[in-house]
């Protein structure tokens, strides 16, 4: 029986491929006749690159950024197996964890060190880009990440600056003659699961700015400042960016990736699924198995685990799906679903033994379908 163990991440636990290779094991310890092949996946948030370099064989490359307080940090993004297209997570240089909570406040940070790892894969001869945006700490428009790419901003006192989410609203002329000549002619593919404007109620400072630190008075100072800079970049474009669905993603980072790049938005997991072949690897198993951390309400949302079982019922696959922990009752897309951890446990606990559980959830799918086989030969 041919088994494809297509999971995302466990965060703060095991990547994808150390999860799936987990539940491999498990299986093979149970019947030769049991074939598990894994396919590390992820759906654009926490965990992108590691799953794709791991899929695809590629490779990390380490590079020195500055997170959104402008710190210099080491961080890294990845290349393909192919050679040609880099991976890159926000999140990895302009993102929320590089933050304390009492930093915390979009007012103050910057995309720039987004820009900084963009800037590095251009100057490695990347002919794609593959960008995902979750977890950021910014509201900034990505003007930040221009000016680590070349742009300039002036203030009224034609001095430059980086602007932030606060200082937006400064901004008097941006000079692009300077931007990173390779920079208008890769392809990005922006992998984000949110349709957003950038602006208004539902856009990126009333939706997102309280997660990321913004306090209730600044929310609508934050997203007149966006409003602003729309305007300042519809002087490059014809689109009309406050209404574009989408924009609003990762503090409106988008909006000057479609004004002064090749960039397209693109449902996250969809992106990957496609690039990793996914569908394939589907139609050519008996079983899937995928799975993630947390199963619960938010999984059906764009997650791994819920793209995972939509694209299997396709081809009428049957789909289990594990988590660290399963917190609802039915998800009529899983023909089952299991908890990884077996027995109550702290929480510190189950991240330290995550891959002798998952072993362990492997070798119960095992006994699970050899158990089913041997009720099929009874019934007939």
């Amino acid at each position: 029986m041919k088994i494809l163990i297509c999971t995302d991440s466990f965060k703060h636990s095991l990547t994808a491929l150390e999860a799936g290779t987990g539940i491999a094991k498990g299986l093979q310890g149970i019947s030769e006749d049991l074939e598990p092949d894994v396919l590390p996946l992820a759906d654009g948030g926490e965990g992108t690159v590691r799953a794709m370099v791991d899929a695809t064989g590629g490779r990390m490359i380490e590079c020195e950024v500055h997170d959104p307080l402008m710190r210099p940090v080491k961080s890294h993004f990845g290349m393909l197996g192919e050679g040609s297209t880099a991976i890159i997570e926000m999140a990895a240089a302009s993102g929320i964890e590089w933050l304390k909570e009492e930093e915390r406040n979009p007012f103050f940070t910057t995309t720039y060190g987004t820009g900084e790892m963009i800037r590095a894969a251009l100057d490695g001869g990347c002919r794609r880009i593959i960008l995902g945006v979750g977890g950021s700490a910014t509201i900034d428009g990505g003007a930040g990440m221009l000016c680590a790419l070349g742009a300039r901003f002036y203030n009224k006192n034609h001095q430059t600056f980086i602007p932030t989410g606060e200082l937006l609203n400064d901004i008097r002329e941006l000079d692009i003659r300077d931007l990173h000549p390779r920079f208008r002619q890769v392809d990005i593919r922006i992998a984000s699961d949110v349709d957003n404007p950038l602006a208004g109620m539902k856009g990126a400072a009333f939706v997102y700015g309280p997660q990321k630190g913004a306090q209730p008075g600044d929310l609508q100072i934050l997203d007149h400042n966006l409003k602003t800079y729309a305007n300042l970049l519809s002087e490059h474009t014809r689109a009309d960016l406050l209404t574009l669905p989408g924009t609003g993603a990762a503090g409106g980072l988008a909006i000057s990736l479609l004004t002064f790049s090749r960039a397209t938005l693109e449902n996250g997991f969809s992106l990957i699924a496609r690039e990793l072949n996914l569908e394939k690897a589907i139609r050519e198993c008996h079983l899937v198995i995928t799975g993630e951390g947390k199963i619960d309400g938010q999984t059906r949302y764009g997650k791994t685990p819920w793209g995972v079982a939509r694209m299997a019922r396709k081809y009428n696959k049957p789909v289990i799906a594990v988590g660290g922990s399963i917190e609802t009752s039915e998800m009529e897309e899983f023909d089952l679903m299991l908890p990884v951890v077996e027995r109550p446990m702290t929480l510190e606990n189950a991240l330290k033994n995550a891959e002798k559980m998952l072993e362990s959830t492997g070798r119960r799918i095992g006994r699970i379908i050899l158990l089913s086989g041997q009720l099929d030969k009874s019934s007939g």
